[in-house]
């Protein structure tokens, strides 16, 4: 049992180390959490939207998967974002501004998908919205927490990644179970327009950000000079090969929305159970980033993706049990498999996930770190479009739909089976911190010489439906399904 503190300096203390993780407790830090708070909680129409998409709109698994992919194009773009609100400050602020924007922009898409959407393609641009608010204020406070993790003593590395997707796992916890149960109970179109309340929470904490007012005039030259520091940065090995890896891992074909279609029209799951299963993986998200932080911080990356790859690829298998009905003749009821199964995957996903988190902020020279964070994210991003588009292929040319599973075993094979192509390419990624930090500070002169001053440049710019990163389960993020793969 946990014994509080009585004195307040006590109190502090006792948040600071168990709570934050070692950080103390500022209000902007406090914002920055609460960004990361929202995204989990938007979880909250997560299985809203695959009904929607499914029962009201009459698409099939291929669809969704294409559609989920094309609407998560401004996660691919984020730099972009960060040139803006360095470039154009509004009314003499870069940060603050920006946050009440998305936060605005995000209410009124789950506005508009609870009143005025009624074709696919309203849909995907209303869901691009969405997604394109969260993505904006998740550059924001990116710069933040690139600043402080670079910061971070060796014993303290990836506490702040840790904490942040704490902060969203946490949000996923909180409205997991209520996202099946108040379908049991509401149309979609009234869990939409409860989720539209959210997003406003981001423009409210706009204010505790730590900001000085800008006095000069708007200027392009900031952001040009980033664009061809981030060209040089992206030429050096020590970056674009553990970039490429990263991809590779995360660009494998993703079978999400099939098994979506299998659980609700096949095994004819409801709403409230789904709920309780997403409840699950939520707490199990949070258990991954508990066992990194407390255990496998200091383990080499090369050590984390290739165990946590090979066995979640294994593990993935199981679901062959699941499509093929096997279960049953063991006697395992469909229900509890399925919660078991997401358990499992959900930690090893979390786990494998996280240091991408922390060798991402770990590459970045100072004085572009905010912007090369964000074009690394990109990438990432980008390799998650790609999985939900080819795995949309796939789907499309195994004949799967909403009503014919018979394929679905080899869809599953096929998917567990490519998260294993990247493996011979792990030399890609450094040894160990060490290596990694010793790498960087050539890179680190290059950046520094002659660019404006570092503080200012950090201005500018971390996601499952069936997809984290429009409204994390990116994100959550609990960590998406793919089919047993166990990637984020």
């Amino acid at each position: 049992m946990l014994v509080f503190p009585s004195s307040p300096a006590k109190f502090k203390s006792f948040l600071t180390q168990k709570v934050f993780l070692g950080h103390e407790p500022t209000p902007e830090l406090v914002a920055i959490l609460l960004v990361y708070f929202v995204q989990g909680v938007l979880g909250l129409a997560r299985l809203a939207v695959s009904f929607f998409l499914k029962d009201e709109l009459g698409l099939g698994p291929a669809q969704v998967s294409a559609l989920m992919g094309i609407a998560a194009l401004p996660w691919v773009i984020k730099p972009v974002f960060g040139f803006l609100s360095d470039g154009l400050p509004v009314l003499g602020y870069r940060r603050r501004p920006y946050l009440v924007l998305s936060g605005v922009l995000g209410a009124l898409a789950w506005l508009c998908l609870a009143t005025v959407v009624h074709t696919a393609w309203a849909a995907t641009l209303v869901i691009g919205l969405s997604s394109f608010s969260i993505a904006m204020a998740d550059v924001i406070v990116d710069s933040l927490v690139v600043e402080r993790a670079r910061i971070e003593s060796s014993r303290e590395a990836g506490a702040l990644q840790s904490l942040c997707w704490g902060a969203s796992a946490v949000g996923g916890i909180l409205t997991a179970y209520f996202s099946g149960s108040l379908l049991q109970h509401f149309s979609t179109h009234t869990v939409f327009a409860i989720t539209a309340a959210f997003p406003l929470i981001v423009s409210a904490v706009a204010g505790l950000i730590s900001e000085s007012r800008v006095t000069e005039a708007p200027s392009w030259a900031a952001a040009f000079t980033q664009v061809k520091q981030l060209r040089q940065a992206m030429t050096q090995k020590a970056i674009w090969l553990p970039t490429a890896f990263v991809f590779l891992w995360l660009a494998t074909p993703t079978a999400d929305s099939a098994f979506f279609f299998f659980t609700t029209n096949d095994l004819g799951f409801q709403p409230e159970f789904l709920g309780r299963v997403r409840l699950v993986t939520s707490v199990a998200s949070l258990t991954g980033v508990w066992i990194f932080q407390r255990f496998l911080r200091p383990v080499p990356v090369r050590v984390i993706f290739f165990w946590s790859t090979l066995l979640s690829a294994v593990l993935g298998m199981t679901m062959l049990l699941l499509v093929t009905h096997t279960n049953r003749m063991l006697g395992i009821d469909d229900h509890w498999f399925s919660i078991g199964d997401s358990l499992v995957l959900t930690v090893m996903g979390q786990v494998a996930y996280m240091p991408v988190m922390v060798l991402a902020a770990r590459l970045c020279p100072p004085g572009i770190e905010a912007t090369l964070f964000a074009l690394l994210m990109s990438v990432t991003n980008l390799a998650g479009l790609l999985s939900y588009e080819s795995g949309a292929l796939l789907m499309n040319w195994l004949g799967i739909s909403e009503s014919n599973f018979d394929r679905l075993w080899l869809l599953v094979v096929i998917t567990n089976l490519s998260t294993l192509l990247p493996l011979p390419f792990l030399t890609w990624l450094p040894k160990d911190e060490a290596q990694s930090q010793a790498e960087v500070p050539a890179l680190a002169a290059a950046a520094e010489a002659g660019l404006p001053p570092a503080a200012h440049l950090e201005q500018s710019s971390l996601g499952d439906l069936m997809l984290e990163p429009l409204f994390p389960e990116a994100p959550e993020p609990t960590v998406e399904r793919r089919s047993g793969s166990g990637k984020a």
